[in-house]
C-alpha cells in the first residue's frame, strides 16, 4: 500500500503538467483531490465533452445561500487535471477537503494570516517575487522530472518548528488525514493526493494517531449544502478579483500549458492581434523584434527561456512604443484574458437557473464575460422580449445588463441601451433569487409583492409599479396599484407626492410601446398631481435656503412628468405655477425658477419677467436674495442672457451696483449659477456684457500677429485645393 502526495499549486501549468505526468506513470487505484466532499457525486461530469473549463464548484447552504463558496478549475489547473484523469481511467476519485457542511456552519477566530511560504522559498532562491521565483522553477519548467519529491522537501523544512496553524487549518488538515486513513482501510493499494504543497509534510507518513484528528473534528456543527458546477472566466482567476488562490496572468498560464512549442512567439503574435484590434500599427517586424529582445532578456537573467516578466517587458518596449494604456489593454485582454467556460446541461440546475437559460437561447443572448452593448427596438418582438427579460432581472438583484438611464427614462419610448456583462458571481444571485419562484416572471412578480407590502415611503411603490410595467410583471401589477392608491390618500406631504409623481408618469407611456393598459395607472397620477398643486403653496411657505433647493428639484421634475400626463394635465400644473408666481414671500430661488418655467412656456411674456427681475435686483433688495433668484431664473441656461439684452442689461446693472464689501458673499452663488453654463455660453455672454458698457470684445483675428511667411507658404496649397490658378 503506497500513498503519493503531490503537492502542488492551485493553478499552476507546470503542476497541471507534473500531475498529468505523474498520474499517468503511477496509474493510481484511487485519486484524492483537495476540495468539497459534497462535489463527490458531480466529479463524473468533469467528462462531459460539454464541460469546458474554465468551470467551478459552487457550494451554498440551503438555508441561507450567502453561505457560498467557489472551488474554480481552469485547464491549467492541477486538480482538474487529476479530474479529467480519473474520469479517463475509470479510476475513482474523491475531494478530501474539510466539507463545505463544517465550514459553513462555523466562524473560526482565525489567527493573523501566515507569511506565504513561497515567498520564503523565492527569498532563499534570490528572488524578491515569489510569483516570479515559482514561474521560474516550476510553472515554466518543461522537463520530464517530477518535482513533487523537491516540494515536498522544501515544505517540510519550512514546516519544521512550526507552530500549528489556526483552528480552521487545523481541522482541513485533521479531515484530509480522516479520508486518507478511510480510504487505505478501502483496500486501495496505490492512492494519489492531489493537494495545495503545504498540506504535503501534513498527510506524510507516519501519520498522528486517529484519536488526535477525531477530537479536533469532535462535534463540529453542519448545515445542508447543495452543490453544482457553474461557469467560471479567467478574469474571477485573478488574484485581483478577490479569490484567495487566485493567480495574476491566468492567460498567460493557459497560454503556457497548450502552447507545444514557441511559446513566445505565438504569444506576442497574439498581442499583435489584439491590438491590430484596435487599429494599432502592429507589424510582424515588431513581432520578430518582441521575440528577440523577450529571448535575450532571458538570456541575461539566466533563464532558460522567456517568462511572462521578459514577454511583458518586450510587449511594453516593441509591440506599444512604451504606452501604458495599450499595455494595459495586453493585460486585460490576454494575460489576465476574458475567457468564460460552459457547463452541460445535464448539471443540477435550480428551476430557476434553468429557466434563464431556456429563455436566453430562446432570446439568443449569450453570456459573455467581456462587457458589450446592446441596442433594443421595442417595436420588435425579439427586442420587447429581450428588454423584460432584462428589467426582470433587475427586479431580482442580478444585473447582467445595466441600462443606460436615459434610454429608460427619456420620453423617446421606443429603443433601450444596455451593457451586458455576465459575471460568474451572478450564480449565487441566481440560486438565492431560487426561493421566490421557479421561473423569471414569477419569481420577479414575487420580489415586487414584497417590496411593495414592506415598502417605507410612497415613492418606493411608485418605483415598483415602474418595475412593474417595464419587466411586464402583470400579475403583481394589481396588488402594486392598489397599494399606491391607499398609499397615496394617505400621504400628506407634499415632498413625498411630488417624488412619486414622475416615475408614475413616466410608467404611463409605456402602454403604448409594451402593450400594457395603464388607465389606472394614469388615474392615480392625475390624482396625486391635483394634490401636489393644492398642497404646494403651504408646503413652500418660509423655506429656507436648503429646502428651496429641493423643492426647485421637486418642481422641476413634477415640471417634467407632466408632459408625459397629456395636456390637461399641463394646464392644472402651469395654473398651479402661476398662482404660486404670484404670492408674496417665495423663497427666491424658487421664485426665480418658477418665472423662468412659465416665461418658457409663453405665459409670461419678456417684458412682465424683465421687471420682476428689475424689481428682484435693486438696491433695496439683499444681494443674496437677488443672487437667489438669479440662479433659479437662469439655472439650465444663458440662452436668455445672449438673445435678449433688456435681461442681460438688469443684470449687469444689478452686478454693478454690489457693494465691494458684499460682493464676496454673494461670489460663491454667482459662481454656482454663471460656472454651470457651457464655454460658449460664458463667452457669448461676456462679448455682450462688454458691448453694453460701449466696449468692444478683441477680435481673435486681430489679437494675433499675422505671419506673412507663413501664410505665403500656404496660399500655393489653398490654390491646388481650390483648383485655382495664380
Amino acid at each position: 500500500m503506497t500513498t503519493h502526495l503531490l503537492g502542488i499549486r492551485h493553478h499552476g501549468p507546470g503542476s497541471a503538467r507534473a500531475v498529468a505526468a505523474r498520474l499517468a506513470e503511477l496509474e493510481p487505484d484511487v485519486v484524492l483531490i483537495e476540495g468539497p466532499p459534497e462535489a463527490d457525486q458531480l466529479v463524473g461530469l468533469a467528462a462531459d465533452e460539454g464541460m469546458r473549463p474554465p468551470v467551478a464548484l459552487l457550494a451554498y447552504a440551503a438555508d441561507d445561500v450567502s453561505r457560498a463558496a467557489f472551488w474554480p478549475f481552469a485547464v491549467f489547473s492541477p486538480e482538474w487535471q487529476a479530474l479529467r484523469y480519473a474520469a479517463g481511467a475509470g479510476v475513482p476519485v474523491k475531494f478530501c477537503d474539510l466539507p463545505a457542511a463544517h465550514q459553513f456552519a462555523i466562524d473560526d477566530e482565525r489567527t493573523a494570516p501566515r507569511a506565504d511560504p513561497l515567498a520564503e522559498l523565492a527569498a532563499v532562491g534570490g528572488y524578491d517575487d515569489p510569483e516570479r521565483w515559482w514561474d521560474d522553477f516550476v510553472e515554466s519548467r518543461r522537463g520530464a522530472e517530477s518535482p513533487f519529491e523537491v516540494i515536498a522537501d522544501a515544505m517540510t523544512a519550512l514546516r519544521e518548528g512550526d507552530r500549528p496553524g489556526d483552528l480552521h487549518e487545523q481541522r482541513r488538515e485533521a479531515y484530509m488525514r480522516s479520508v486518507l486513513r478511510r480510504t487505505r482501510k478501502e483496500g486501495y493499494k496505490q492512492i494519489a493526493v492531489v493537494c495545495g504543497a503545504w498540506h504535503v509534510p501534513a498527510l506524510a507518513d507516519p501519520l498522528p494517531p486517529a484519536t488526535r484528528d477525531q477530537a479536533v473534528l469532535k462535534g463540529l456543527p453542519k448545515r445542508k449544502v447543495a452543490c453544482t458546477w457553474v461557469p467560471w472566466t479567467h478574469g474571477r482567476l485573478a488574484s485581483g478579483t478577490g479569490y484567495g488562490a487566485g493567480v495574476r496572468s491566468p492567460g498567460w498560464y493557459h497560454h503556457l500549458f497548450t502552447t507545444t512549442g514557441d511559446v513566445t512567439g505565438r504569444w506576442l503574435t497574439a498581442v499583435a492581434g489584439v491590438l491590430r484590434e484596435e487599429d494599432l500599427p502592429v507589424s510582424t517586424a515588431h513581432v520578430i523584434e518582441g521575440v528577440r529582445l523577450a529571448e535575450t532578456l532571458a538570456a541575461l537573467r539566466g533563464r532558460s527561456s522567456a517568462g511572462l516578466a521578459e514577454v511583458d517587458a518586450a510587449t511594453r518596449a516593441v509591440l506599444c512604443g512604451g504606452d501604458d494604456v495599450q499595455a494595459d489593454l495586453v493585460t486585460r485582454r490576454l494575460v489576465v484574458g476574458e475567457l468564460l467556460g460552459e457547463v452541460p446541461e445535464s448539471v443540477p440546475q435550480a428551476p430557476l437557473a434553468a429557466d434563464l437559460v431556456a429563455t436566453a437561447r430562446r432570446l439568443r443572448l449569450k453570456r459573455e464575460p467581456r462587457a458589450r452593448e446592446l441596442d433594443l427596438d421595442l417595436r420588435t418582438p425579439n427586442g420587447l422580449d429581450r428588454s423584460r427579460l432584462l428589467h426582470r432581472l433587475q427586479v431580482l438583484g442580478i444585473p447582467w445588463g445595466e441600462p443606460e438611464r436615459s434610454s429608460v427614462r427619456n420620453k423617446g419610448t421606443f429603443r433601450e441601451t444596455w451593457t451586458l456583462c455576465w459575471e460568474p458571481g451572478l450564480e449565487v444571485d441566481l440560486v438565492a433569487a431560487a426561493v421566490h419562484g421557479t421561473t423569471v416572471p414569477s419569481a420577479a412578480a414575487a420580489v415586487v409583492r414584497e417590496a411593495v407590502a414592506d415598502a417605507p415611503s410612497l415613492g418606493d411603490i411608485t418605483a415598483a409599479v415602474e418595475s412593474c410595467l417595464l419587466a411586464d410583471l402583470g400579475d403583481a401589477l394589481p396588488e402594486t396599484l392598489a397599494a399606491l392608491d391607499t398609499r397615496a390618500a394617505a400621504d400628506a406631504d407634499v415632498a413625498h407626492l411630488m417624488t412619486a409623481l414622475p416615475p408614475l408618469a413616466r410608467a404611463t407611456r409605456y402602454g403604448d410601446v409594451r402593450g400594457t393598459d395603464t388607465a389606472r395607472l394614469r388615474e392615480v397620477a392625475d390624482r396625486i398631481l391635483t394634490r401636489v398643486c393644492a398642497g404646494l403653496p403651504p408646503a413652500v411657505h418660509g423655506l429656507d435656503e436648503d429646502a428651496a433647493g429641493q423643492f426647485c428639484g421637486l418642481v422641476d421634475t413634477v415640471h417634467e412628468a407632466t408632459d408625459l400626463l397629456g395636456e390637461a394635465a399641463r394646464e392644472r400644473w402651469f395654473a398651479a405655477l402661476a398662482k404660486l408666481a404670484e404670492r408674496a414671500g417665495l423663497p427666491p430661488l424658487l421664485a426665480g425658477r418658477i418665472v423662468r418655467l412659465l416665461h418658457d412656456a409663453d405665459l409670461l411674456g419678456s417684458t412682465e419677467v424683465e421687471v420682476r427681475l428689475g424689481r428682484m435686483l435693486t438696491a433695496g433688495i439683499e444681494p443674496n436674495a437677488g443672487a437667489g433668484y438669479v440662479e433659479g431664473f437662469f439655472a439650465g441656461g444663458a440662452l436668455l442672457l445672449v438673445h435678449d439684452e433688456r435681461m442681460l442689461r438688469v443684470v449687469d446693472t444689478w452686478l454693478s451696483s454690489i457693494p465691494p464689501e458684499t460682493f464676496t458673499e454673494v461670489l460663491p452663488l454667482l459662481r454656482r449659477t454663471f460656472g454651470a453654463f457651457a464655454g460658449p455660453e460664458k463667452r457669448a455672454v461676456g462679448e455682450r456684457a462688454a458691448a453694453l458698457s460701449g466696449g468692444r470684445p478683441p477680435d481673435r483675428a486681430e489679437a494675433e500677429e499675422l505671419d506673412e511667411i507663413r501664410a505665403a507658404n500656404a496660399l500655393p496649397v489653398f490654390a491646388t485645393l481650390l483648383g485655382a490658378t495664380r
